[in-house]
């Protein structure tokens, strides 16, 4: 069944368009000529047509089923050609044969029944299915990518959209079997492999400092370096503790006697002998070796302190240095200063032998400095191996982290899965019984085709179309099988010439009528008999007189109670008209009207040659003619400026000369204290005879507002003036209140 039609940027509807929604079993849509109805019928006929790109057909369940559409193109397709294609129908068919076939269509009905109620329990479940989905999705989004994104985003390529990343967090939950890592270890390794393509580093340098160590330790800075002991003069110099300074005074010993101390002839050969036996080989050894340990110590150490300062200066430029910086800065200002004191202590010891002299061991500051520059060759080993193997270790590290990451949501990783396994279970248990109940409906469907070839043909439907002519009098003229073709029609007269080019057009109207009646109860091929279809009639009383009308009116009841009542093939009616006594004939029980279920109501209008559609819902709209006529003025917004003149017109006409037997000159004699709007009553009575039972054509007549307001306000004049306004008000169904003769257009509503 059709649940919608949406029509837009065709014929008379514009980009807006219109929207037919809630379409029942049976559904009534009238409108005037020229509103667009026929426009509807091509579409719900040729949906696929380029006119109708911007229009669409909606059907319940997505299930389009057969659309028999009844219109002028109908006709011109199954008229004129000199023969008709048959019609199968049961008509032959057995009591026996008729009931197995309806028993089987019942069935089939009960299988279609069951596998929409799985197919809506399906849909249902999928949905809820998607929403459980789309909740993880989202929340994962957030707690696993949002999360990790900045230092793990090379890992997450292929998963940077919410479906994909679900998707494969469930798949790496289930086969990722790589060993746990840290996140810190992670972090440290992306570093490395992610971002531009790693290249090899070159490893740093080792630093000797052994020999710095060495002579830190030498003994010879804790001995006091003196001269020899047994010498008469040592007992002097080492009681008043002058050693260091006679040695150096020694130096300003010159040849003569002068002492260069006193400055007096003090000097004597034994003198000179004692100061040589003091300070013998011993003494000139020792401080020998400690002026050249010191010199060397003050060459390896600044030749130290400027490799670690450059080393310092090299590595903190280097992006991807993988040394502590801060910490070789710190032992490396440790170690400078250790340097600087030690060097100090050396030349004083120099200066002094023979003091005792305390150094700084630098050996745990240098052992700290080599600790930092061993590591540091560690991770760059590590790190050229991973150079060396880097689409490999890229690879093992984006499974680590998808790893750690699967690891890190488990849990809410486990509640999903268990949730969605329980939904697919129920959605693959409805698939299994709906694609169960599909292949019980081919079957059984498959029986019933075979068995309408066996009882159906198209002679039932000839003598059907020849009895409903005979009964209305149509008796010159009947269908027979064709004589070159069984499965086709002809129409013959009695004479039995072909009577097609001699019939008037309300004969051809109501033949091809019945001919489509037959064919909606049937099909044009044995096994579409008992296909289920969706009828579409418009306008099928063109040409026809009262009595035909009333016949034709007849007719589609009858399918129209079938249709409510589900007792054929026929799922739905739309029915189109423009004549409101075919719509009132085809619509009212009994001649009175009533809400029915399944039925709804729409009327077409044109506004400025634009399409819009008004809908009712179980109110039939159309009550007469004349009740229509004020129903559509008080509609006036929604129609022409010359459609409504032409309706005042038409109700002043049926009211006061029909009805009322009033004449037409005392309507305009009653304006004769306002000319003009005498002038305007006297436009609407002059007109009643010469259009007023046509629209005349907006491309010649154009109106504006303001002339269409000034009608209708002399149009409600004319009541008031002739004691007729309680009925005006009544037909417009408001109170009006004119706040004076002279002014009736304006009104209040209660």
């Amino acid at each position: 069944m059709i649940e919608s039609i949406s029509i837009s940027n065709v014929a008379t509807y514009d980009a807006t368009g219109i929207t037919v929604e809630g379409l029942s079993k049976v559904n009534f849509i009238y409108g005037a000529n020229g509103t667009g109805k026929t426009t509807i019928t091509n579409l719900l006929e040729e949906e696929k047509h380029s006119d109708f790109a911007n229009s669409s057909v909606k059907w319940q369940h997505d299930m389009a089923l057969q659309t028999l559409v009844y219109n002028k193109n109908f006709r011109e397709r199954n008229f004129g050609k000199g023969k008709m294609d048959g019609v199968f129908t049961l008509g032959e068919a057995t009591k026996e044969e008729k009931d197995a076939i309806e028993f089987m269509v019942s069935q089939l009905a009960e299988i279609k029944d069951a596998g929409l109620q799985r197919k809506s329990a399906l849909e249902k479940l999928i949905e809820q299915k998607e929403e459980y989905d789309n909740s993880f999705r989202d929340a994962a989004w957030v707690d696993v990518y949002k999360k990790h994104e900045v230092v793990f985003k090379e890992a997450f390529a292929g998963a940077m959209r919410r479906d994909t990343l679900r998707d494969k967090l469930v798949a790496q939950s289930k086969a990722n079997k790589a060993a746990l890592k840290t996140y810190e270890e992670l972090k440290n390794k992306a570093e490395t492999i992610f971002g531009e393509v790693p290249v090899e580093l070159p490893p740093i340098d080792k630093i000797d400092l052994s020999r710095l160590s060495e002579i830190e330790v030498d003994k010879i800075w804790e001995k006091k370096i003196i001269g020899k002991g047994d010498i008469e003069i040592a007992k002097l110099i080492q009681r008043l503790n002058l050693n260091d300074w006679v040695n150096e005074g020694r130096g300003y010993l010159q040849d003569s006697a002068v002492c260069p101390f006193c400055q007096k002839e003090t000097i004597t050969s034994d003198f000179r002998v004692q100061l040589d036996n003091y300070f013998n080989e011993e003494f000139k050894e020792n401080t020998e070796r400690v002026k050249v340990l010191w010199e060397e110590y003050n060459r390896l150490a600044e030749n130290l302190s400027n490799q670690l300062q450059e080393l310092e200066s090299s590595e903190s430029a280097n992006l991807k240095t993988k040394i502590d910086i801060s910490k070789l800065a710190s032992y490396n200002k440790t170690a400078a200063a250790q340097f600087q004191s030690n060097k100090e202590r050396l030349s004083n010891k120099s200066k002094e032998p023979s003091r005792s002299v305390s150094l700084h061991h630098t050996e745990e500051q240098l052992g700290s400095i080599a600790g930092l520059i061993a590591d540091a060759n560690i991770k760059i080993k590590a790190h050229n191996e991973i150079v060396r193997n880097y689409d490999k270790e890229r690879e093992g590290l984006i499974e680590l982290i998808w790893k750690y990451l699967v690891d890190e949501y488990k849990a809410s990783i486990e509640e999903y899965l268990h949730g969605s396994s329980g939904k697919q279970k129920g959605i693959d248990s409805l698939d299994g019984q709906r694609k169960d109940l599909l292949a019980q409906y081919v079957e059984l469907n498959k029986k019933i085709k075979e068995a309408n070839k066996n009882v159906t043909s198209i002679q039932p439907s000839v003598d059907e179309i020849n009895r409903t002519l005979k009964a209305y009098g149509f008796l010159n003229f009947e269908i027979v099988p064709s004589p070159k073709d069984k499965n086709q029609y002809q129409i013959h007269r009695e004479d039995g010439t072909i009577a097609e080019s001699t019939l008037s057009e309300g004969e051809i109207t109501f033949i091809t009528f019945l001919y489509y009646l037959q064919l909606a109860k049937g099909g044009h091929s044995e096994d579409s008999v008992s296909d289920d279809r969706v009828l579409v009639i418009d306008d099928p009383i063109s040409s026809l007189d009262s009595n035909v009308l009333f016949v034709v009116s007849s007719l589609i009841k009858e399918i129209l109670e079938e249709t409510r009542g589900d007792s054929g093939n026929i799922k739905q009616v739309i029915l189109l008209t423009h004549n409101v006594y075919f719509h009132k004939e085809v619509s009212f029980i009994d001649g009175k009207p009533e809400k029915r279920n399944n039925t709804f109501f729409w009327i077409l209008r044109k506004k400025n040659k634009v399409t819009a559609i008004q809908p009712f819902g179980m109110e039939n709209p159309i009550l007469n003619s004349y009740e229509l006529l004020w129903r559509e003025l008080k509609n006036r917004d929604h129609n022409d400026g010359v459609t409504i003149q032409n309706i005042m017109r038409r109700i002043i006409e049926h009211y006061f000369k029909i009805l009322g037997k009033y004449p037409y000159k005392h309507l305009i004699e009653s304006f004769a204290d306002n000319p003009e709007e005498q002038g305007i009553c006297r436009s609407m009575i002059y007109w009643i005879n010469d259009g007023s039972h046509s629209i005349p054509d907006d491309l010649f007549i154009q109106t504006q507002d303001d002339p269409a307001d000034k009608y209708f306000s002399v149009f409600e004049k004319i009541f008031l003036n002739t004691n007729h306004h309680e009925h005006f008000k009544m037909m417009m169904g408001e109170e009006y209140l004119a706040e004076a003769i002279g002014n009736p257009g304006k009104r209040v509503r209660r």
